[in-house]
């Protein structure tokens, strides 16, 4: 059983008009096994939340505790909080031309796990994965993202998800830019390492057709820089009806943030 504690954390990030406050106090726990969704308006930093837990450099950590299994990761370079389970699916996945997928992918496990798969197990737990997200094998010697789709490159990242098996995964918007098809089988993949190794969840979105396909355990509305409101599955059916007015400032509407 491993935990992620987010205790008070706040943020900022530099924009042209100065530092800006976007984290304001972030307090949130969660267990192996389970899957807590992250919702709120445009704007309101649930995707700053994610890259700085994963240790982007763009966002500067003002204060409070980011803790996995007591380790603080704030005190972590981002490859060292990958090896102690931490995993991020980027919203916008970058492309690595000349890096093929195969090297790529063995290169991670190697140096989350501390020592290189042998060749023949590695082929083949590869080439299995690379089925069960319905993968053209040709992917494998291609360029990471290089040229991909956009639901070619999240289920690119579901790949390295199922293959690194981390202790907490952070979707950041993986149902963003998918059609039906794409989104069901992503989450089949999710859905499946989670299964495979226990691994807790925190999906970062703004819709709850995903949730169709990746039940939540707990969902967390974000405004404001922090959580403001956590209940069950039955919360994000509320939000799908009635939206995100209640928690915006008085007067703003959700595009003008976005």
């Amino acid at each position: 059983m491993s935990t992620l504690q987010i205790i008070d954390l706040r943020a900022s990030v530099e924009t042209k008009e100065g530092r800006k406050q976007i984290l304001n106090g972030v307090n949130l726990t969660i267990e192996s096994g389970q899957t807590h969704a992250i919702m709120g308006p445009n704007g309101s930093g649930k995707s700053t939340l994610a890259y700085t837990l994963a240790g982007h450099p763009k966002y500067q950590v003002d204060g409070g505790q980011v803790l996995i299994d007591g380790e603080n990761l704030l005190e972590m370079t981002a490859d060292e909080r990958a090896k102690a389970g931490l995993f991020l699916a980027m919203q916008y996945p970058v492309e690595v031309p000349g890096v093929s997928m195969t090297n790529f992918l063995r290169t991670a496990v190697t140096a989350v796990q501390g020592e290189a798969p042998s060749i023949r197990t590695w082929t083949k737990e590869l080439s299995e994965a690379m089925k069960r997200l319905r993968m053209d094998p040709k992917f494998a010697q291609r360029s990471v993202n290089d040229g991909f789709s956009g639901g070619e490159k999240k289920r690119a990242e579901v790949l390295q998800l199922e293959l690194l098996k981390p202790k907490f995964a952070i979707l950041d918007e993986t149902d963003s830019g998918l059609d039906v098809d794409a989104l069901r089988i992503v989450s089949e993949g999710v859905n499946r390492a989670k299964e495979n190794t226990g691994l807790g969840i925190m999906m970062v979105t703004h819709y709850t057709r995903i949730l169709k396909y990746i039940k939540p355990d707990v969902v967390h509305v974000f405004a404001h820089g922090r959580v403001v409101e956590t209940g069950g599955p039955d919360l994000a059916d509320r939000l799908e009806e009635e939206g995100y007015d209640k928690y915006l400032p008085e007067g703003a509407t959700e595009s003008a943030l976005a």
